[in-house]
């Protein structure tokens, strides 16, 4: 696969997919880490002379143009990461109107382009619409790792049309990732959270075949401890994803992977009435109560097998993290790995958008070695997949 890293690019009109599609509250970005993955790579095409075109979704349009949904508001934002005089803008991907744009811009400069999924040939990945987006550039480079996962027009069908390079980050994130997952030290742990078994029942089937240790937590152990028989009142479960459930604790016990399940609980009727949660023992749980965070006990258990790894890999919150008090056994993980890696050799690596948060809430950032915000593409790295966009890189030979 080429790579920005290893490459000379000077003074071309390159096409950069970039992953944009950031958080958005009362109209206020609430996150800044998508445009802040990619000024590394900015500022070496930029410093090289190259006029940048950027191209990002936002939303999910489903390829028809709204205004609620346009990228325009991110150009000022650009502006100002970037610390350049100016961002360009270009509504469209007309030829004629790239081709003005290009002569007007200065060498260094960037333009972002509207959103793409305003174009149904997107998502559907057509090839006379990806040749569009390749024509009048020299270079494509694919910088949005997190949207990877996608095959779409602009992740994968461009690179049949122009050479095609791996920015930074997204080197970056693959090369960190399959280090971890290879060369992890022993022993090692993964813990995984989340809401639903069905969207992560691969990457539990792979990790338990990696990890000595395997935590369990959000609302997906609720399924995990239906399958092994204990009622759990009115939580959300997954019914169709039980027997799964006890395949999946069948093959870590043949692989010699410990799973951790809950041993405790904290509930309450509803996400509304937090102050009077309670904790219970799994075997206690009343028929009106919802689990919603996992208790002290289980977070012990948690800590306990963290201060006898070495690498910890993390996705997923253990309770529904955004409602204190459920966010309790979230930010104590959290804080534990961070001063347990300030005393040792702990090795440890996040990903996912609502991991990341709330290991930032707890401030503990510092004591991990590489988050990621890549959400899909991460889950699928997990399972063992490489994702669509870094197969259209590697096989690039043009």
């Amino acid at each position: 696969m080429k790579t920005l890293d290893n490459s000379d690019i000077i003074s071309k009109n390159v096409i950069f997919r970039a992953d944009l599609n950031v958080p958005v509250f009362n109209n206020k970005i609430t996150d800044y880490s998508r445009i802040d993955t990619i000024i590394p790579s900015i500022k070496k095409l930029s410093k090289k002379k190259n006029k940048i075109f950027i191209v990002t979704h936002f939303g999910r349009p489903g390829g028809i143009v709204n205004e609620q949904l346009s990228v325009n508001f991110l150009s000022e934002e650009l502006r100002k990461k970037f610390k350049m005089s100016k961002i360009h803008f270009l509504k469209t991907f007309n030829n004629e109107e790239i081709k003005k744009k290009q002569l007007e811009m200065r060498d260094g400069e960037v333009c972002l382009f509207e959103n793409v999924r305003f174009y149904k040939e997107e998502e559907s990945n057509k090839n006379y619409f990806s040749k569009e987006l390749a024509d009048n550039f020299e270079i494509y480079i694919n910088d949005a790792f997190s949207a990877s996962h996608r095959n779409h027009a602009s992740i994968t069908g461009i690179t049949n049309f122009l050479p095609s390079y791996a920015g930074l980050s997204f080197s970056k994130e693959v090369e960190n990732l399959d280090n971890f997952l290879e060369n992890s030290k022993k022993p090692n742990m993964a813990i995984i959270g989340g809401s639903k078994v069905s969207t992560k029942i691969k990457v539990l089937e792979n990790l338990v075949e990696i990890f000595d240790t395997l935590v369990i937590g959000g609302a997906m152990a609720n399924t995990f401890l239906l399958s092994n028989n204990y009622n759990i009142g009115s939580s959300l479960v997954e019914n169709d994803f039980i027997d799964l459930s006890r395949e999946i604790q069948k093959k870590a016990e043949s692989k010699n992977c410990k799973i951790l399940l809950p041993i405790d609980v904290v509930c309450s009727k509803n996400l509304e009435d937090r102050e009077v949660a309670k904790t219970y023992l799994i075997n206690n749980i009343p028929n009106d109560q919802m689990i919603l965070d996992i208790g002290k006990k289980s977070t012990k258990l948690i800590s306990n097998e963290i201060l006898k790894s070495k690498s910890v890999l993390w996705n997923g919150p253990l309770g529904a993290f955004e409602y204190s008090p459920f966010d309790k056994s979230t930010i104590t993980v959290a804080n534990i790995i961070q001063n347990f890696s300030n005393k040792s050799q702990l090795e440890a690596l996040a990903g996912g958008g609502d991991t990341v948060s709330a290991i930032k809430k707890a401030e503990a950032n510092e004591a991990f070695k590489y988050l990621s915000t890549s959400g899909g593409a991460f889950l699928e790295w997990l399972e063992g997949n490489k994702s669509p966009g870094f197969i259209a890189l590697k096989k690039n030979n043009l």
